[in-house]
């Protein structure tokens, strides 16, 4: 299932790090995953607190959640964790009970899915990182421990009739592009660390305002409302368990949803309905459309909106440029990569980008 690799690091001294990971090839492991015959669940958690050694908390989850067949995405820093998973059905007691055997994590919230196959991930992925949300801001700026005001469901359902209040959402665009509750301010931000900053600036003379803040899950938020307040903002709510929460709240309620569209997820689905709503548009051809995907030419891999009939016609590239990159061969594909590494260096073809650049008439 995992393999251990043993890496040297000399400066000044000699040190030994030893990783475990899985290193199979991508697509035989998502062969397998479509040969499994059990049910998988999609599930989401995460929690701010004190972890004193990151890399070995990391390798003893590695360790027990490789044995359960887990998958998933896992970041691990000394502010906390934050874990987007696939858990296999038969092992979800196992998960739970081994997850909440872990003091700091005892009775976390665990999220499930809106929408699951079960195909959510195909690998576990445990990454170590300076934070479980990049905010660009340096330690100390806020106190994680006054954060806004957890609404239920219901509550922030309700709290959105109220005309006075500004609701925000804490994702970035591509993800309020697709789904976003009614009224909200969707900043134009590729990530949160540009957005974090926007909000604070663009209502700077509202501090006296009803704020109501509304993310994924929850994790972004408790950030946001911690740093709205250090910044002076009087009232600041936020939905406490995300879209996610809301969208199985609301519905086990029998209540209208408020959430417009689809609810951007980071795993292999990119998406789930939450009110069968298309709100967004094929970033070709302008057709109701609202599946991301990314660029079938892996040297610009670009993450956007594509409708079948574009997709087919495209074969999963954002452009007739990227179509016939991805067609050469693989050995013509680098010269070509090489050649143009520097007309192209400006474009960001071979970049990874968020956002489209709209320069050519069929994207």
């Amino acid at each position: 299932m995992f393999i251990v690799i043993i890496t040297n690091k000399c400066n000044k001294q000699e040190n030994i790090i030893m990783l475990l990971v899985n290193k199979t090839d991508r697509k035989i492991l998502k062969q397998q995953l479509q040969k499994e015959t059990f049910k998988r669940r999609t599930i989401s958690f995460y929690k701010y607190f004190e972890i004193e050694n990151p890399q070995e908390f990391r390798d003893n989850l590695f360790i027990k959640w490789a044995e359960l067949n887990c998958f998933g995405r896992i970041y691990i820093a000394r502010e906390g964790i934050n874990a987007q998973m696939s858990v296999p059905e038969h092992n979800l007691d196992i998960f739970s009970q081994h997850l909440y055997s872990i003091s700091d994590l005892n009775q976390v919230p665990i999220k499930y899915a809106i929408e699951d196959d079960g195909k959510s991930f195909y690998k576990l992925t445990i990454k170590v990182r300076p934070k479980i949300v990049a905010d660009g801001l340096e330690h100390g700026t806020y106190d994680l421990s006054k954060v806004g005001n957890h609404l239920t469901a219901l509550e922030f359902h309700n709290a959105l009739d109220d005309p006075d209040t500004v609701v925000v959402d804490m994702r970035n665009h591509y993800e309020s592009e697709i789904g976003h509750f009614r009224n909200a301010f969707c900043p134009d931000v590729d990530t949160f660390r540009e957005e974090i900053k926007l909000v604070v600036d663009k209502f700077q003379d509202e501090k006296d305002k009803k704020f109501l803040l509304y993310c994924t899950g929850g994790i972004r938020c408790e950030k946001a409302s911690a740093f709205l307040i250090n910044e002076g903002f009087q009232h600041v709510s936020q939905l406490y368990g995300g879209i996610i929460e809301y969208a199985q709240q609301i519905k086990q309620l029998g209540v209208a949803s408020k959430f417009y569209g689809k609810n951007f997820v980071f795993d292999e689905r990119l998406g789930e309905s939450v009110d069968g709503q298309i709100i967004s548009r094929c970033h070709q051809c302008g057709k109701p459309a609202d599946t991301h995907t990314n660029c079938a030419n892996d040297d610009c891999h670009l993450l956007f909106i594509q409708c079948d009939e574009c997709r087919e016609k495209y074969d999963g590239c954002c452009s007739d440029e990227c179509k016939t990159i991805f067609h050469l061969p693989k050995e013509e594909r680098i010269q070509f990569r090489a050649k143009n590494a520097q007309k192209y260096a400006e474009s960001k073809i071979f970049k990874n980008r968020l956002r489209p650049r709209l320069k050519q008439k069929n994207v």
